[in-house]
C-alpha cells in the first residue's frame, strides 16, 4: 500500500471486528511513527496501548459510570471553539447527520444517539486501543505536533491492513483511563485511538471532504 491509497483509505472506522491485533504489528507502526516530525524534536506524545485484560477492565469501569447515569469529567480543554461560524459549523453537522443515518437514527431519536455516542467507549468493538497524552505545560504547537504524531500512526496502521478511530470523546472519562493506565499528574489525556480489524459485515460510512478551491490559494 503505497501512501496515496493509505490516505485515501483511512477513516474513523466505528465498527471492529473481534479479531486481535498482533503485538508486532502494533510494536512496527509505534517504532516507525516515532519517525513523526515535531518542533524541535520535542516528541511530546505519551502513550499508552491497552489490549486484552487492560483494556476489558477499562471498557468495564466506563460502562459502569455510564450505567449509572455519570456524566463524566470536566473537560481539560475545548474540542470546538464556543461559536462555531461557517462553513465548519455546517461541516460538523453533516458529518454527523451521515453518521446517525448510517445507523438508521433518527434525528429526533434522543435515545438512539445516547447509545451510539456511548459505543465510543466500548472502543467500537475493537480489541486494542492507544491512549495519548501531552505534557500539561505544553503550548498549542505541541498540541499541533500531537496531531502529526497519531496522522502518522493511522497511515502506517492502514499499511498494517488495521483501521483506527480517534475519539477525543475518552477525555469525558479521562479519569477512569487514568485509574487503568497510571499516568504521571502532568500529562493531559488528547484522545483516545482505537485499533482494529474493520468488521466487513457493515457497509463503511464516509465522510466527505470540502474542494480544493475551498481551503487552498495558489499563488505565483
Amino acid at each position: 500500500m503505497n501512501v496515496y491509497e493509505a490516505v485515501a483509505s483511512r477513516r474513523a472506522v466505528r465498527r471492529f471486528s473481534d479479531e486481535p491485533v498482533p503485538a508486532e504489528a502494533l510494536e512496527r507502526v509505534l517504532t516507525a511513527a516515532q519517525r513523526a516530525p515535531s518542533g524541535g524534536n520535542l516528541q511530546p506524545w505519551h502513550c499508552y496501548v491497552l489490549t486484552g485484560s487492560s483494556l476489558a477492565e477499562l471498557k468495564k469501569r466506563t460502562a459502569e459510570r455510564l450505567a449509572a447515569g455519570d456524566p463524566g469529567d470536566p473537560r481539560e480543554f475545548e474540542m470546538y471553539p464556543p461559536a462555531l461560524g461557517s462553513p465548519y459549523h455546517e461541516r460538523r453537522a453533516a458529518a454527523a447527520e451521515r453518521r446517525y443515518a448510517a445507523l438508521g437514527v433518527a434525528r429526533e431519536d434522543e435515545r438512539g444517539r445516547r447509545e451510539a455516542v456511548a459505543a465510543n467507549w466500548d472502543c467500537f468493538g475493537a480489541p486494542a486501543a492507544l491512549f495519548c497524552y501531552v505534557p500539561r505545560d505544553f503550548g498549542s504547537a505541541q498540541w499541533v505536533d500531537i496531531g502529526l504524531y497519531l496522522q502518522t500512526l493511522m497511515l502506517l496502521l492502514r499499511a498494517e491492513g488495521l483501521h483506527s478511530c480517534p475519539q477525543m470523546a475518552w477525555s469525558v472519562y479521562r479519569r477512569t483511563v487514568a485509574e487503568v493506565v497510571s499516568p504521571p499528574d502532568d500529562l493531559v489525556l488528547f484522545c483516545g485511538v482505537s485499533i482494529g480489524y474493520e468488521d466487513t459485515t457493515t457497509e463503511p460510512v464516509r465522510t466527505t471532504r470540502a474542494s480544493l478551491a475551498e481551503t487552498t490559494t495558489f499563488l505565483d
